[in-house]
């Protein structure tokens, strides 16, 4: 699988996230707030922000005369089947509170071994997940999910993809040529989420935005029924600004 070299998506506050919870570890009986801003060098708004976060998803906790600790998601994610089980758990409960946070049913997906793969979802009756009338693996050219993938492989990955999954029109809105579809990947902004607006299904309206952890290739998605199309574009930047923690659970 062919990558682009240098992912932009715009997450580097999971990068200081590894710094506050590196910092942190080393403080076994706690640690300040304003000793962790001394030895990370981040502002003390951006700290906050960040301590928030984690806190919010279980990474640290804060004691009784206020200083902070690593907390129980940090000491579960170790290794082997604990992790993966304590991963899961958290990437479930981060989606579920996201769910309802965007009122759209939400997903996680990865490239793996060359496929399109919904590793995680959460959805509920007022938040329907799609209907796959068509394979997600076939049809990475139409959704929101698979275009925000195949963003994030270079030329070769994605001729190798359309090789093994040619290009089918599904709706009267998807882009069947590949000159066409490649030029609109290649100008797609990072920092801005993928659209499928019923490109994959009449009567639904998707976004996703780039997981950018290491060197897997993934992404955080949501899908609406067409009548809450005019809810598409806030609720796609509600999910790019509350990716990092997803992200922070898949790199560490």
């Amino acid at each position: 699988m062919a990558l682009k070299p240098e992912p932009t998506a715009p997450f580097h506050s999971v990068q200081y996230a590894f710094r506050v919870l590196e910092t942190i570890s080393k403080h076994a009986g706690g640690v300040t707030d304003v000793q962790i801003a001394r030895e990370t060098g981040l502002p003390t708004a951006h700290l906050a922000s960040l301590l928030l976060m984690l806190r919010c998803e279980g990474y640290v906790e804060q004691v009784a005369d206020g200083a902070y600790v690593i907390g129980d998601s940090t000491v579960l994610l170790g290794s082997g089947v604990v992790r993966q089980q304590a991963l899961e758990a958290q990437l479930q409960s981060t989606l579920t509170e996201l769910r309802d946070s965007v009122g759209a049913a939400v997903y996680i997906s990865r490239y793996i071994d060359g496929e399109v793969k919904i590793t995680q979802y959460a959805d509920g009756p007022r938040a329907p997940k799609v209907n796959e009338w068509v394979d997600f693996r076939s049809a990475a050219h139409a959704s929101a999910v698979g275009k925000c993938l195949l963003t994030q492989l270079d030329q070769n990955g994605r001729r190798d993809h359309l090789s093994r999954h040619k290009i089918a029109r599904l709706t009267s809105r998807t882009i069947t040529n590949e000159r066409v579809l490649f030029s609109k990947l290649d100008s797609q902004p990072a920092t801005v989420p993928v659209l499928d607006l019923q490109e994959y299904a009449v009567g639904t309206v998707c976004a996703a935005v780039p997981l950018t952890a290491g060197s897997a290739v993934g992404c955080l998605a949501l899908s609406l029924p067409i009548e809450h199309a005019h809810r598409l574009r806030s609720a796609a930047d509600t999910l790019n600004r509350r990716a990092a923690p997803v992200v922070l659970s898949l790199a560490i």
